[in-house]
């Protein structure tokens, strides 16, 4: 749950501020002109393969695990996890230790829910199979990856984990860039949700994530590059999702 101020307005707390200064500070989320997979030109770069040392691990582990924290405690309905989910390759390190985080939080809540990641190619021969730790069937299974721009991946992990036998309780990312999906000729006039936003549509899973483009944007106010504030502002108002 959010913190609030003196006044009763809510105020970013205090992991997802650090989050962000160890991204920043590490060159994990970068400025400049990136071209993404929909062909948008982003002024901004999030690279989670680069958690690559022990501090950084617990930077993102402590934001993910109380990410969470926060998502079940503001969502009673949603079913107690019993195994996170990490889609290869990213989300493997990423399930991994947000689940060392939160058992540290709290073993008695976290001490038993178990982990799994899939193999991009199936194995014929040991155990076998696709899936890689605990099994999916009749588990309820919240997934953790890194960052979603067009869906694809999130739909390909959901499809995973209905085959395995499972049920996807929530989704988390680590940074939510709140932009709407891309068209065939992408319009920017054109009202359109976010890929988040069309999943938790289409599926009706609920979903969550460390941080947002506005978190980033407020953080970077005073502190960032005039440049670098007016490029991400004008991105937004852009392609903001209707969400």
């Amino acid at each position: 749950m959010c913190p609030t101020t003196e006044d009763g307005a809510l105020s970013t707390p205090d992991y997802k501020t650090d989050f962000l200064q160890a991204c920043l500070s590490a060159n994990i989320l970068t400025f400049g002109t990136y071209t993404l997979k929909s062909g948008r030109q982003s002024p901004y770069f999030f690279n989670a393969g680069s958690f690559q040392d022990a501090d950084l691990l617990n930077a993102i582990a402590t934001a993910y695990a109380h990410t969470i924290v926060d998502f079940l405690a503001d969502n009673p309905h949603v079913p107690w996890p019993d195994v996170l989910f990490g889609p290869a390759y990213k989300g493997i390190p990423l399930a991994c230790c947000a689940l060392l985080e939160l058992r540290r939080i709290d073993s008695a809540k976290w001490g038993k829910v178990k982990y799994s990641f899939n193999r991009k190619e199936k194995k014929d021969h040991g155990e076998g199979g696709g899936i890689v730790g605990a099994a999916l069937r009749d588990a309820n299974v919240f997934v953790i990856d890194d960052v979603v721009t067009a869906g694809t991946a999130m739909r390909e992990t959901i499809e995973i984990v209905r085959r395995e036998g499972g049920k996807v309780v929530g989704f988390v990312v680590a940074v939510d860039r709140m932009e709407k999906m891309p068209s065939a000729n992408d319009d920017d006039d054109e009202p359109r949700p976010s890929a988040m936003g069309q999943i938790r549509k289409e599926y009706g899973i609920p979903t969550a994530s460390i941080v947002t483009l506005d978190n980033l944007i407020d953080l970077l106010g005073g502190r960032g590059s005039k440049q670098d504030m007016e490029r991400l502002q004008d991105y937004r108002r852009r392609y903001l999702a209707s969400d």
